[in-house]
């Protein structure tokens, strides 16, 4: 039960890891249509994440770095949550 719990929240980071990537290869295609309600759901819920780091990271020319930083947090994020969820569990004597 406990491998699932990490896993899940493994998931849950790497999905939305995958949402970032989508999006900003998205980008690349100029006559896309945002309003579909698929892609307009990724937008607005990966966009919401990234205005964080675009309101710190200004787009040098035409290249916005904001996601790459983006990554690395959410990747740090993940490893910070997964490390004190096992610490979490071992101090309940859940873990062997």
């Amino acid at each position: 039960m406990i491998k699932n719990i990490f896993w899940a929240i493994d998931m849950c980071f790497q999905i939305y890891f995958w949402m970032i990537c989508v999006r900003c290869l998205l980008t690349w295609l100029p006559n896309l249509n945002w309003d579909n309600p698929i892609l307009s759901a990724l937008k607005s819920s990966v966009d919401l994440y990234l205005d964080l780091f675009r309101k710190i990271i200004p787009n040098v020319g035409p290249f916005d770095f904001s996601p790459i930083v983006a990554v690395i947090a959410l990747m740090f994020i993940r490893y910070i949550i997964l490390m004190i969820t096992g610490y979490l569990f071992a101090g309940l004597g859940m873990l062997g």
